[in-house]
């Protein structure tokens, strides 16, 4: 099992289910003790929309995964697969699995 296996299993055992991009924002922010206010402003969105977003209650568009991504200074490619992720379970298809390569020409 690679480390990043290692690592998302271990957050889906904390959050008791798959780790959603809401889930991934929450654990960096708690993760840099910043407040969801601090965080918010960080991402150039209202604490309000960023706690929607934390508690499942707005997807998160492809273009602003990256944005984040960029912002935070992760990797697009993992915010991109959970926000599709995201998705496709919002539409009740959560048998699929996304898994995102980046071409090597792009």
């Amino acid at each position: 099992m690679t480390t990043k296996s290692r690592a998302k299993k271990f957050l889906e055992n904390l959050n008791d289910g798959p780790l959603t991009i809401g889930d991934l924002l929450c654990s960096i922010r708690e993760g840099e003790e910043l407040s969801m206010a601090a965080f918010a402003e960080k991402l150039g969105i209202s604490r309000s929309h960023l706690n929607d977003i934390e508690k499942g209650r707005k997807p998160v568009s492809l273009q602003k995964a990256a944005e984040y991504a960029q912002v935070l200074g992760y990797s697009e490619q993992q915010f991109i697969r959970l926000a599709i992720q995201d998705l496709l379970a919002r539409n009740d298809l959560e048998e699929y699995e996304v898994d995102l390569i980046k071409r090597k020409d792009a």
